[in-house]
């Protein structure tokens, strides 16, 4: 599962530094579950860098981040597998342990750049506070 917004930028870091920041873009966050196979992940790359949610000159979200250039910012976010259904403490039994996760995420940064996308990152199993400029707003919620 994933969330992406269309940004005029957006950046992570840590309680020490800056991990990753981006211009005009997506912010990525990418939550893994425990049957999340390399496969989804090459999937789930491949969608973000073509989903049409970008504007062509007559105003149409009819171009892909591919199509524009955009820079895209991928960070890691166990918390989108958080269940409310019962009580008023979310349950995280729905996402992955660190080493199957971190690994998927891993593979998405790489198809990414592969692609051609120019990819910046948050810290894996950090504390980050991420900061992101909405353009629109646009927030999608992306399942593969």
């Amino acid at each position: 599962m994933e969330r992406a917004s269309v940004t005029s930028r957006a950046s992570a870091d840590d309680e020490f530094e800056l991990a990753g920041s981006i211009g005009h873009g997506l912010c990525a966050f990418v939550g893994v579950t425990h049957d999340d196979t390399t496969a989804q992940a090459d999937k789930l790359a491949a969608k973000i860098w073509g989903l049409r949610i970008f504007d062509d000159a007559d105003g149409v979200m009819n171009l892909g981040a591919a199509d524009v250039g955009a820079q895209v910012l991928v960070v890691s976010q166990f918390t989108l597998y958080g269940n409310t259904e019962k009580g008023r403490r979310p349950s995280w039994v729905d996402a992955a342990r660190p080493e199957h996760a971190e690994p998927l995420v891993e593979r998405v940064v790489e198809q990414l750049r592969a692609a051609g996308a120019d990819v910046a990152t948050g810290r894996f199993r950090t504390e980050m506070q991420v900061e992101l400029v909405n353009d629109g707003p646009i927030t999608l919620m992306l399942e593969t």
